[in-house]
């Protein structure tokens, strides 16, 4: 008699050309993930050769119950580390039976504003650092943490070894490899400040892949939590009180940034970000209040800073941008659950395409 991991793990290959492509998409609350998978008739590598879907709006907050269907759009293909094979996973985005965008889709507007030929002559690099927390699944906190209680101060857990020190890692190594696994360009990993908090980094990636690659990441993420039975938060401050909050920092260049002379057009880029500061802060994340107090290395939330390696800024320059005089900037401000197509695309619009 086979077991259920016998059957889970058949190599479909063996028997037929069929694939299984399983169809990602942003539900209404612009952080719930939604999936359901498809067969085709044999291997796919290019999206514009899938087939459009469908689903019921109405069940996902996203269309009316008299005029519920939902089209999804095939964006972005990776290979899926959860059945293998010549299986897929892809990403996509939602519009009207008419071919309308629905509000909720947010990769859109950002495919527009990559597409610009001025964007698209810059190469705009993306750096994204992804903050999660893994809660306990019944009670809804921490992992690691002693349940209605605290574990002792920040200071020991951040990038720590040690079973009363780094807690949920086999979730974290096995996230790790099934992203490049998928074929996202995942950079590194690492344990954060609060205990039962990671943090993966996916780049260096251009223009849209950075948001496709993200939110791909976050589902395997996903999938791989409730596995384990371990529940994933992405909100900015999960735990009130002493203890770091959850960012999604962004780390960006431009072609003109990375040559020769590049660390001016940095200055100029940061200007720009600073008048545009509260647009910024109102698109980066959903309770960004909580986390940004200029506490636990986060700059106020009403107050553009920016500085050579000061963590308490809302721009961070690296020394070896400065002593270089060019390369890359990081926006500490984004929340953990912002979405990456806005924020990836609105910095490349601040800074290349809007004149003050």
């Amino acid at each position: 008699m086979s077991l259920l991991t016998d059957l889970i793990n058949l190599n479909l290959s063996d028997s037929t050309e069929k694939i299984i492509a399983e169809y990602i998409w942003i539900g209404g609350s612009g952080m719930d993930m939604r999936s359901k998978a498809r067969t085709l008739p044999g291997p796919v590598t290019d999206p514009s050769k899938l087939p459009k879907w469908n689903y019921d709006g109405s069940s996902t907050g996203q269309a009316p119950g008299e005029d519920s269907e939902v089209i999804l759009y095939p964006q972005a293909i990776f290979k899926d580390p959860f059945r293998r094979g010549n299986n897929i996973l892809v990403m996509c985005d939602c519009y009207t039976p008419a071919g309308e965008p629905i509000p909720t889709n947010k990769r859109f507007n950002a495919a527009k504003i990559f597409s610009h030929p001025d964007v698209a002559a810059e190469e705009p690099w993306y750096g994204l650092e992804q903050e999660y927390t893994l809660l306990q699944k019944d009670v809804k906190w921490p992992l690691g943490w002693p349940v209605g209680g605290f574990p002792g101060p920040q200071g020991p857990y951040y990038c720590a070894a040690g079973a009363d020190k780094a807690f949920g890692r086999d979730i974290v190594d096995s996230h790790y490899k099934a992203c490049l696994y998928a074929g996202i360009n995942v950079s590194g990993i690492n344990g954060e400040v609060m205990p039962g908090q990671w943090e993966f980094q996916v780049g260096p990636t251009v223009g849209i892949s950075a948001g496709d690659e993200l939110w791909v990441a976050r589902y395997i993420l996903e999938r791989i939590t409730e596995i384990a039975g371990v529940v994933l938060t992405f909100d900015p401050k999960p735990i009130p009180g002493d203890w770091n909050g959850a960012g999604a920092h962004t780390n960006y260049s431009t072609k003109s940034m990375r040559n020769d002379g590049g660390y001016e057009i940095i200055k100029k880029a940061i200007e720009k970000l600073g008048k545009r500061h509260k647009e910024h802060i109102s698109a980066y994340g959903e309770g960004n209040e909580r986390r940004l107090t200029g506490r636990h290395e986060t700059a106020d939330i009403n107050t553009f800073s920016w500085g050579v390696a000061n963590r308490g800024a809302s721009i961070r320059v690296g020394r070896e941008t400065e002593k270089n005089g060019k390369g890359y900037f990081e926006d500490r401000r984004p929340a953990s659950n912002m979405d990456p197509y806005v924020v990836t695309s609105m910095i490349a619009e601040t800074t290349i395409l809007w004149n003050p």
